[in-house]
C-alpha cells in the first residue's frame, strides 16, 4: 500500500496545464494554478493527508489543470522554511502546510499568498493567537487532526479500566503535542489517575525513553506527534516486551505499536482541505473567514497487540485494517 500511495503521490505531483479560472492565480498570463505542498515527513498520516488534499483538488479543479510542487522536509523545520520561501520565491497560488513546523514556517514566509494547513492539533497554539475562535483571519486558514481528548481519557478507562498511572510520550519540540499533554493530563487527573510526561527528543532517544516510561506507569498515551509516529516501530518493539499497553492519538501509530485509538481519517482531513482549496482558487471563498474544519472521529483497535496482551475491546469499535 505504501509503494502505491507513493507512486500515485509522484503520478498526481507531476501534472500541469492551464486553467481558466484568474482570480487567484497572482496575475500570470496563463492562468495556471500552482500549489505548492511543504510536508514535514514522510509517515503514513502525513502521507494520506496529501493524497487526500492532492485527491479533492485536482477533482474539483481538473487533473489537467493543477500543477503540484511537493516537498518533503523529512523532519527538519528549518527545511521548512527554506521550501516556503522557495514556493513565494516561485509566486506560487497557494501553500499547503502539512504539519505544524510547515505551517509556522509558511506564516512567517507570507501575508499575501493563500495557506491552508492540515494536520494541525491546534491553530491557536501553533500561531501563538490567544483565545482563539476557530477562524485565523489574514491568508491562513485549514484543517485540524484534534480528536476528541476527552473521549480518548475515556476510551483508556473502558479498556484498562483497573489502572492508576498513565505515562504520555512526546516529542519536547511538537508545540501540538506540548498542547495535548497538558489537556489530557487534566481530564486524567480528575479520573484520579495519575499522569507523568515522558518528553523524547528525538529518534535518538525515544528508545530510552519509552523504556523508562514502561517502567513508570501502566500504560502509555502517544498523542498526535509527528516524530512518534515515525517512530512507532520502534516504539511497538519496546512495550511487547514490557507488555505494555498504548493507546494513540491516531490510527497510524495504534496500527504498529497500539492497542486502540479514537482517531480521525487523514485522508478524510486532506480531501476536507482540498475542497477549500478548490474554493479559495475558484474565488468562491475568502480565506481569511473561513474556519478551520474537523473530521469525525471513530473508535478502532489493533486486534493483533490486543491478542497479545490479552486485552478484551469492548463493542463499538472497529479492527484497524
Amino acid at each position: 500500500m505504501k509503494k502505491l500511495l507513493a507512486l500515485t503521490l509522484v503520478a498526481v505531483m507531476l501534472l500541469t496545464a492551464c486553467f481558466s479560472f484568474t482570480s487567484c492565480n497572482n496575475g500570470k498570463d496563463d492562468g495556471k494554478f500552482t500549489i505548492g505542498i511543504c510536508q514535514l515527513l514522510d509517515h503514513d498520516a502525513l502521507n494520506a493527508a496529501t493524497k487526500g488534499f492532492i485527491d479533492a483538488v485536482t477533482s474539483e479543479l481538473g487533473e489537467e489543470n493543477v500543477e503540484i510542487i511537493f516537498r518533503d522536509a523529512q523532519g527538519e523545520p528549518t527545511l521548512c522554511t527554506t521550501i516556503v520561501n522557495d514556493f513565494v520565491a516561485k509566486e506560487v497560488d497557494m501553500i499547503m502546510a502539512n504539519a505544524t513546523p510547515a505551517l509556522q514556517a509558511a506564516a512567517g514566509a507570507t501575508m499575501d499568498i493563500p495557506i491552508l494547513g492540515t494536520s494541525i492539533t491546534e491553530y491557536g497554539v501553533a500561531l501563538e493567537i490567544d483565545n482563539f475562535a476557530g477562524v485565523v483571519g489574514g491568508n491562513i486558514s485549514g484543517t485540524s487532526d484534534l480528536a476528541p481528548l476527552a473521549g480518548q481519557a475515556e476510551m483508556i478507562l473502558e479498556i484498562c479500566h483497573d489502572i492508576s498511572s498513565v505515562a504520555i510520550v512526546y516529542c519536547a519540540s511538537e508545540a501540538n503535542s506540548k498542547y495535548q499533554v497538558e489537556e489530557m493530563t487534566k481530564l486524567l487527573t480528575a479520573k484520579n489517575i495519575t499522569v507523568e510526561a515522558f518528553a523524547f527528543t528525538d529518534s535518538n532517544d525515544i528508545q530510552a525513553v519509552v523504556n523508562a516510561a514502561c517502567a513508570a506507569c501502566d500504560v502509555l498515551y502517544i498523542p498526535t506527534d509527528n516524530t512518534a509516529a515515525s517512530c512507532a516501530d520502534t516504539i511497538g518493539n519496546v512495550v511487547r516486551d514490557t507488555m505494555t499497553p498504548v493507546f494513540a492519538g491516531e490510527e497510524n501509530v495504534a496500527k504498529k505499536c497500539g492497542v486502540a485509538t479514537l482517531t480521525i481519517s487523514y485522508y478524510d482531513l486532506g480531501v476536507t482541505t482540498g475542497k477549500m482549496a478548490a474554493k479559495i482558487l475558484k474565488g468562491e471563498a475568502d480565506i481569511s473567514t473561513m474556519k478551520i474544519e474537523n473530521a469525525p472521529a471513530t473508535k478502532k483497535y489493533n486486534a493483533e497487540m490486543c491478542a497479545y496482551l490479552g486485552i478484551e475491546i469492548p463493542e463499538g469499535y472497529i479492527a484497524i485494517n
